[in-house]
């Protein structure tokens, strides 16, 4: 199972240096989350003030990404950031302190904030079908609307296939119904409910869903009822056709090889991403959404209690962790768990947690991790950053 997961993280063509060939990275590698490995635990009780920036220090060192970046809140209610390496290799320039970057997957818990608060409004309901809210819409091989429901799609079980890794080769703007048409050209993985699957599609078609009960646009949505209740300044989901980065960020970069030079990646257009991974955030303010969701700030406890009602998900997020609706917990090596989400995005990828006594931690790397012991480290270095 393991090894399939990670198929769906295969590497682009050698079509070097065109336009064309950065998408099947970013549909491949991007949104979903990498398999991690078993990871040693870090010696909790030896944890100095300097841990962090050791482990970032280390992210870097050797041939590792460009540059390494956290945010961490410890249990006291403090705030420490870290930065290390380079933020643009072009310049030399140093690497903004939390800066701006693309948070790929993350953007999957801010979906399933905004549907739990229409849950909640009485606008929706987990149990009802797809089909009770975009009727004919979902129909394929295998495949049928009327016997999906919202929950399937926030946790994973709906069997809809994967469509990223079958958008082609255009970097390009993509429609949300032209994503989700890619996906129904091929039959479902599994009938819903009866299996555990990640697949990028389902969020898609959660966010449809938020524009067709709302009658208002996904974005506006996310901002109105989260970016700006908490005031995450520095949190927004691009425009169309909004390429760049808007605050101090640093460069994302891309390597084909290990015998071949960094590119980079920073600038592409995100709409291939859309609700399943499209938006732009600091660690900082991902500390603050994910501390403020778990401590029910964003939803009443009702909603929060589904939201962390979790199903076996070690596949893709590694030993012992589990897919709520939106929601990944994670046993910490110091004890109990870590909540949060992770996300990858081309030259990108990032990983962090809170826990329930108020301690958290962002940390992102600025080049998509492909080998099993330099995920290993970052996540280790999360863990070190929660457990000191």
């Amino acid at each position: 199972m393991r090894g399939q997961e990670r198929h769906l993280f295969r590497p682009p063509g050698r079509q070097h240096g065109t336009r064309r060939q950065l998408l099947p990275a970013a549909a491949a590698v991007a949104i979903g989350v990498m398999t991690l490995g078993a990871l040693a635990p870090p010696a909790a009780s030896a944890a100095g003030p300097d841990t962090v920036q050791q482990s970032l220090n280390a992210l870097v060192r050797d041939g590792g990404p460009p540059a390494a970046l956290a945010s961490v809140k410890g249990p006291g209610g403090r705030y420490r950031t870290y930065t290390a390496g380079t933020g643009d290799l072009a310049t030399g320039a140093p690497v903004p302190v939390d800066g701006q970057v693309r948070i790929g997957s993350n953007t999957k818990t801010f979906v399933a904030v905004v549907v739990l608060q229409l849950v909640a409004e009485r606008r929706l309901s987990l149990d009802a079908s797809v089909d009770t809210y975009l009727p004919g819409l979902v129909r394929g091989k295998r495949i049928d609307g009327r016997r999906i429901t919202v929950r399937h799609l926030l946790q994973q079980t709906s069997g809809l296939p994967e469509y990223t890794s079958r958008l082609g080769d255009d970097v390009r703007y993509y429609a949300p119904r032209e994503l989700l048409a890619t996906a129904l050209r091929h039959p479902a993985d599994f009938a819903p409910g009866k299996r555990w699957k990640y697949s990028n599609t389902n969020y898609v078609l959660a966010g449809l869903i938020v524009q067709k009960v709302t009658g208002r646009p996904l974005a506006d949505e996310i901002d109105r009822r989260v970016i700006k209740r908490l005031g995450l300044r520095h949190t927004y989901f691009p425009a169309p056709g909004d390429a760049g980065i808007r605050g101090p960020h640093p460069h994302g970069y891309y390597q084909e090889s290990a015998d071949t030079p960094l590119r980079d990646i920073t600038e592409m257009d995100p709409s291939w991403a859309w609700a399943a991974g499209q938006m732009i955030s600091t660690g900082s303010d991902l500390n603050r959404f994910f501390g403020a969701l778990l401590t029910g700030r964003l939803l009443p406890a009702a909603q929060l209690a589904r939201m962390r009602s979790t199903v076996p998900a070690e596949a893709t997020f590694g030993p012992g962790a589990r897919y709520g609706l939106g929601l990944v917990s994670r046993p910490l090596p110091c004890g109990g768990l870590s909540w949060g989400h992770g996300g990858s995005f081309p030259g990108y990828e990032t990983r962090g947690g809170v826990t329930d006594d108020g301690r958290a931690a962002t940390i992102t790397v600025t080049e998509q991790l492909t080998g099993e012991t330099a995920r290993r480290t970052l996540e280790r270095a999360v863990d070190t950053a929660l457990c000191r």
